[in-house]
């Protein structure tokens, strides 16, 4: 049964009625994870990165050599996939059928099938029910590329975070790379989800657009900050 867990260490508390859902979405290498993490450990909300479970299933239709385009093969993959967030001391951990990969699945190889599965159909179902699912266990802050469009339409606070492509994610987890391939792949992902026909990578209409490119996380976390206080208050 594919389905997704979220251990934190506040997760027995139950959601209360005032609860915010902050909404980040965005480009690849414009700092949605660096964020979305700051504001959840200083808000103590839930952190829900959104593209660890896309990659987490990536990563088993690599090992598992799935063709794409036999939707009855991956229909069976993904029922029979269980992935879990965990969250312990400010970091997230990425389980697999109890395996942990959350290294794993930072690969560039990982990065564009994530892209690939992420545009079909019977993927997004499965995400947007789990996703929609974690929205109502407390406050949330969650990241990816559909999160304030499709996932959470309704979300307190919108940002949609851009910036110039940048191998900040690569360099980060200790890879060395070339940076016109980073860059080549980067721009390659963001292409294909910004011209997907399901839930396609845009700025939701009411989101407050921050290009992170000229101005430093500081002052990102504070612009943000700020949004979900005065959202607090009116609630």
């Amino acid at each position: 049964m594919f389905a997704i867990t979220a251990v934190t260490e506040d997760s027995r508390r139950k959601p209360e009625g005032n609860r915010l859902i902050i909404a980040i979405d965005g480009p690849s290498g414009a700092g949605k994870s660096t964020l979305a993490k700051r504001l959840a450990k200083d808000l103590g909300f839930i952190y829900l990165d959104t593209g660890a479970m896309y990659r987490a299933l990536a990563l088993k239709v690599l090992r598992q050599a799935v063709d794409l385009a036999d939707d009855n093969r991956l229909g069976r993959v993904v029922d029979e996939t269980e992935i879990d967030l965990r969250h312990s001391g400010g970091n997230l951990q990425v389980l697999l059928d109890g395996e942990n990969v959350t290294e794993k699945i930072r690969t560039p190889e990982v990065s564009q099938m994530a892209s690939k599965v992420s545009a079909l159909k019977i993927v997004r179902a499965h995400m947007l029910l789990l996703q929609r699912a974690m929205g109502q266990r407390g406050s949330v802050v969650a990241e990816g590329r559909d999160i304030g469009t499709v996932i959470f339409p309704q979300a307190d606070v919108k940002i949609y975070l851009d910036a110039s492509p940048r191998c900040q994610e690569l360099n980060a987890a200790g890879r060395r790379v070339e940076l016109a391939e980073t860059l080549r792949e980067i721009e390659e992902r963001d292409k294909r989800d910004s011209e997907r026909d399901i839930a396609p990578l845009c700025k939701a209409e009411d989101a407050l657009l921050v290009d992170s490119s000229s101005t430093d996380a500081e002052q990102v976390a504070t612009l943000v900050l700020n949004q979900v206080k005065n959202k607090a208050r009116e609630k």
